[in-house]
């Protein structure tokens, strides 16, 4: 049975941390660590952290920061910390699925006797619900409107469809984890970035946890018509925040081009440089390379923006 670190990010997460790793205690899969990163937390978070680590010393190990590193830090360096067949990502606030690691790892290891020995990360979906585990919606997915079937380079290069305290991904991924650069969007999308450059990113079509929305969180659920009415509401800010998608890619570049094949070292270069182009380039290149969002409202707005 292979053996999986969970990363578990904390910050002032006092009010549902707990119920999170309740959840996670009753798992079916039972072959894991748990690895708490406080993030200089000024609630109760840590006191909680310690009575578990008490009750379950062999099971729940914490870190506490005596300074703030922020969540994609926290995650990312988290799991260069630690050792395993498999790594997970875990929020502070929501419900695992009784099933949810026994599933990921089942469609893991199915995928890893095709692909043996090469990075692969694997990411579910979640039931959106209130602070109160009222359901919002039955899945995190189909309410944002993503293609969960668009998972190659091109299409994650500019969107991220993963939620991070959904995936699993394996030791050859880890090992490629080496350096946190600051145009990181998010820790997630930089996972997804790695698999399909060396790898695979594939898709679970089953909810795997509660993902519970609340007035804390850092990344919640939006549905597809509220980021339309985001997007319009303030167009100058949503050019700048693609440009700081191509910086990642950039950023990503840098760091691993000498690596990568020279088809995909091209494509994430064809990316990255965009925003260095004129207006005709920019569009070509878009369609060109289907460096595409999910859907036709989406990617007109990247259209007309760019």
């Amino acid at each position: 049975m292979k053996h999986i670190c969970i990363i578990m990010a904390v910050y002032n997460g006092a009010a549902y941390l707990a119920e999170q790793i309740d959840s996670i205690l009753q798992n079916t899969y039972q072959n894991f660590t748990l690895h708490i990163f406080d993030d200089n937390s000024r609630d109760d978070s840590w006191d909680i952290i310690e009575q578990y680590m008490q009750s379950y010393p062999h099971k729940i190990i914490g870190h506490h920061h005596t300074e703030n590193h922020g969540v994609i830090r926290n995650f990312l360096e988290g799991c260069q910390m630690v050792s395993a067949d498999y790594y997970m990502f875990c929020d502070q606030d929501d419900i695992w699925m009784k099933d949810k690691i026994s599933h990921t790892v089942a469609h893991m290891e199915s995928l890893e006797q095709t692909m043996p020995g090469q990075p692969i990360v694997v990411f579910g979906d979640a039931c959106v619900v209130d602070q109160n585990l009222e359901q919002l919606a039955p899945s995190f997915q189909r309410q944002s409107g993503y293609h969960t079937d668009a998972l190659d380079l091109a299409h994650l290069l500019m969107e991220n469809k993963l939620i991070g305290c959904t995936i699993l991904f394996n030791h050859a991924l880890q090992q490629k984890i080496t350096t946190c650069p600051p145009q990181i969007r998010m820790h997630d999308w930089w996972i997804a970035l790695i698999g399909a450059s060396f790898g695979c990113v594939s898709f679970l079509d089953e909810p795997l946890l509660l993902y519970r929305q609340h007035g804390n969180n850092v990344v919640g659920n939006i549905s597809q018509t509220s980021y339309i009415r985001d997007r319009i509401s303030n167009l100058r800010k949503q050019r700048q925040v693609l440009y700081r998608t191509c910086e990642q890619a950039s950023a990503f570049l840098q760091i691993y081009g000498d690596q990568l094949e020279p088809a995909k070292k091209e494509l994430v270069n064809q990316f990255a440089t965009i925003p260095q182009t004129n207006w005709f380039t920019k569009r070509y290149r878009i369609l060109h390379y289907h460096f595409l969002k999910s859907g036709f409202i989406r990617n007109l707005g990247v259209l007309l923006i760019i």
